[in-house]
């Protein structure tokens, strides 16, 4: 089984699943599953790449939105074979991870995988569709934009992103434009900044705010199973 280290949570928590005992190393931010003996090797925009070179990986995994080329570039020149992955959509999900699960030794897909791409594509046509902005920064406040992983998710279940024709995939909004979006909904999650109940909602004062977790909305990986259930739920509840 090769060797594996993973500079993206989601793909830890797949590679971990999936393959026990093809991870040898991950990022701090790597928390799923909850225990997971590798050493960790720095944050996702700060990996620490000697430590990585001495794990002598034969595989690391990466992400061109999560991490930073010029520290893939000096993986690669320092001789390790990094595999990186693209994801815009939910079927471009499906695509890389299996993908990245080849790549990392296995020989057939796992269950959750199957699983999750089923209950993707039987995703039943919303009955009706709400408008939303999703801040994912504040300090600036920073929203989705065009062609995102997560605005493709809530657009399937019936979340049209007001910025979703931005020029900008992460655009740099202030709040009281925002607030004259008009939106329908405002969905925070706890990832990458931590949105909680007392920080973010304070801000759209007459707009519902769902509050929902971002393993859920921004992961690739074995919660994409789950996902649908639990982000419906949460944009249910904000809008009754």
């Amino acid at each position: 089984m090769p060797r594996v280290v993973s500079l993206v949570p989601s793909l830890t928590e797949a590679v971990a699943v999936s393959l026990p005992g093809a991870l040898v190393g991950a990022t701090e931010w790597c928390s799923h599953p909850g225990v997971l003996d590798v050493v960790r090797i720095g944050g996702t925009k700060n990996p620490q790449v000697d430590a990585i070179v001495r794990l002598a990986p034969d595989l690391v995994i990466a992400n061109e939105e999560e991490n930073r080329e010029p520290d893939l570039t000096a993986l690669r020149e320092a001789g390790v074979e990094v595999l990186v992955t693209e994801v815009r959509d939910v079927p471009q999900a499906f695509t890389e991870l299996d993908r990245v699960l080849r790549a990392c030794g296995a020989r057939t897909r796992p269950e959750w995988l199957e699983e999750a791409e089923e209950t993707w594509s039987r995703l039943p046509v919303p009955e009706r569709r709400t408008t939303a902005v999703v801040p994912v920064w504040r300090r600036p406040w920073m929203v989705l934009g065009r062609d995102t992983f997560a605005g493709d998710v809530l657009a399937r279940l019936g979340v049209d992103n007001l910025y979703a024709g931005h020029a900008e995939r992460y655009p740099r909004v202030p709040v009281g434009e925002l607030r004259a979006a008009g939106p329908e909904v405002v969905v925070l999650p706890d990832e990458p900044y931590r949105f909680t109940a007392d920080d973010g909602p304070e801000e759209f004062p007459d707009v519902p705010c769902a509050m929902v977790g971002g393993r859920h909305l921004t992961w690739y990986g074995p919660s994409l199973a789950e996902a649908p259930r639990v982000l419906g739920a949460a944009l249910r509840a904000a809008l009754r």
